[in-house]
């Protein structure tokens, strides 16, 4: 079983932000691989299904992103797992809106939700990295990232989110490089259509000279 933990603050007020870019994903993933009901349980919201042969528990923490790692330990005692077969969803502000990265292990950067999960689990799990963009400047990060999409950013982030479902069996195989590289196929813009090219003028039907009246 792999145990897969999207970040983000429960409740209606925090569903459109970009905090939540996390639950984004994971519902997007649960949506398109079949996953039973969300139903309470290890204080989240759970779902359960499968992705190719491998069995996938989803979590959604209910404890406000600064206690994530609350219900990621109490998933992982239950079924004695082991950090390596977590993968967390999260946002980003260090990579660009849209992009992505996959990457094991490391420090939480001042992610609280991350932040959470190393004190109760430890550092060596997976971390999808979902890219919100930077604000420009430290003061600004705090109403960014608590801040709603706006309408522009549909965009990208619906193919995002609908991307990261599509690439999720990459997730369970651990091909942490393909990932993005699928997930940037599939959100790259179509390219535009060439214009038809022009029919080529008729051909000149070719005329004789004009004859020259003889001279007696």
């Amino acid at each position: 079983m792999k145990v897969f933990v999207g970040l983000g603050n429960p409740g209606e007020k925090y569903a459109r932000q970009r905090h939540n870019i996390g639950f984004m994903a994971l519902d997007a993933i649960a949506r398109l691989h079949g996953f039973s009901p969300w139903r309470p349980r290890f204080q989240s919201l759970a779902a359960e299904g499968m992705i190719g042969n491998d069995k996938i528990l989803a979590l959604k923490p209910q404890t406000y992103m600064n206690e994530s790692g609350r219900a990621v330990g109490e998933a992982l005692r239950f079924f004695k797992l082991v950090p390596g077969d977590v993968v967390v969803l999260h946002d980003e502000l260090e990579l660009d809106p849209g992009r992505v990265k996959v990457k094991t292990g490391g420090g939480h950067a001042g992610h609280n939700g991350l932040r959470s999960i190393d004190a109760h689990v430890g550092p060596a799990y997976r971390r999808l990295r979902l890219g919100i963009g930077h604000p420009g400047a430290k003061d600004l990060v705090l109403p960014w990232v608590l801040g709603d999409f706006a309408r522009a950013d549909l965009i990208w982030l619906e193919p995002l989110l609908n991307a990261v479902a599509d690439a999720a069996p990459l997730l369970i195989s651990g091909d942490d490089s393909a990932f993005p590289t699928r997930v940037a196929l599939l959100t790259q813009p179509p390219k535009p259509a060439k214009p038809p090219r022009a029919p080529a003028p008729p051909k000149a039907e070719a005329m004789a000279p004009p004859r020259t009246p003889s001279e007696d």
